[in-house]
């Protein structure tokens, strides 16, 4: 099992102990294409995992499956069932049974009326949250930061030339978390939202982050879904101010980003994008984006008129 410790004002606590479980992410199958032929090719795989939190049954996640344990940590951390990565004592994930078991410290505390209040959500893979998606919005209050134009665009090619899933087998969505430029994680699922909390559940496990976890206030969160109020409000609870999509975006997405005051960027790929929400967190460097097309003409402007 995967161990460490973090130091905090309060003193020395022990992250929770993973297991690594491994589960093949694609499988061949045999298909026929328009020519009427017979050809072998990847799919993503997806499979179930139950999560059980000290032996009580929460719910089935439909995943890909390639980090599990941080999947369970940070469905439980955006779910708001628990306050800090220190509550929980270990996560064991066997795929033979398709299960994770959670064993925290102490509980959580009313954990049945937490739970009782669902609502259907539009995520593949998950289908539903716990409690009202406005609960936290008033709460939450995001840090100063600022992405420019220049750093977008590395962003998007880094997304560009990354080797995926995706590429191979198709059917999955992908997100990143970046600082600048940098891509630091990189997660790939059957539903954007499980890929969201697995990077949730990574920052949570940063050595040295804190009971908040790695801080996102100098992060750019990326993924190719669309941005829902869901994205949104859990890109929010994560602390990061600044979210980039190469889909687009909701009605309620866009009123939570306003609200919240995130930087919404979407339909961003290659050099261009729009920016729904926040630009003052964009520096525009309009220099750098593609020149634009005369009216009527499939060409772009070349010089003045």
């Amino acid at each position: 099992m995967q161990n460490d410790t973090h130091c905090t004002p309060s003193g020395l606590f022990r992250l929770p102990r993973l297991t690594q479980a491994q589960a093949p992410l694609t499988q061949a199958v045999e298909v026929v294409n328009e020519r009427g032929e017979r050809e072998r090719i990847h799919i993503p795989a997806e499979r179930a995992l139950t999560v059980y939190v000290d032996k009580r049954e929460l719910v089935t996640l439909m995943t890909l499956g390639a980090h599990p344990e941080w999947l369970v940590l940070g469905y439980l951390r955006n779910q708001r069932l628990l306050a800090s990565v220190h509550d929980i004592d270990s996560i064991t994930v066997d795929w033979s049974v398709n299960a994770a078991a959670v064993k925290t410290r102490s509980g959580i505390d009313h954990i049945e009326e937490r739970t009782a209040s669902k609502v259907v959500t539009t995520g593949c893979g998950q289908g539903s949250v716990f409690g009202g998606l406005m609960d936290e919005v008033d709460r939450i209050h995001l840090p100063p930061a600022q992405l420019t134009q220049a750093q977008l665009y590395g962003i998007v090619n880094a997304i560009r030339v990354k080797e995926s899933t995706y590429k191979s087998a198709g059917s999955v969505h992908g997100c990143a978390l970046f600082q600048g430029e940098e891509l630091l994680i990189f997660v790939e699922d059957v539903g954007r939202h499980n890929a969201i909390d697995t990077i949730a559940g990574w920052m949570w496990m940063q050595p040295g982050a804190g009971d908040a976890g790695l801080p996102g206030a100098d992060k750019v969160f990326y993924t190719t879904g669309r941005l829902t109020s869901e994205m949104v409000i859990k890109s929010a609870q994560m602390g990061v101010p600044i979210v980039v999509s190469r889909s687009g975006m909701t009605q309620m997405g866009h009123a939570l980003a306003q609200q919240l005051g995130l930087c919404a960027i979407g339909r961003a790929t290659n050099r261009r994008f729009l920016c729904y929400s926040a630009p003052e967190r964009l520096r525009l460097q309009p220099t750098l984006a593609e020149p634009a097309a005369l009216p009527g003409s499939d060409q772009p402007r070349t010089g003045a008129a």
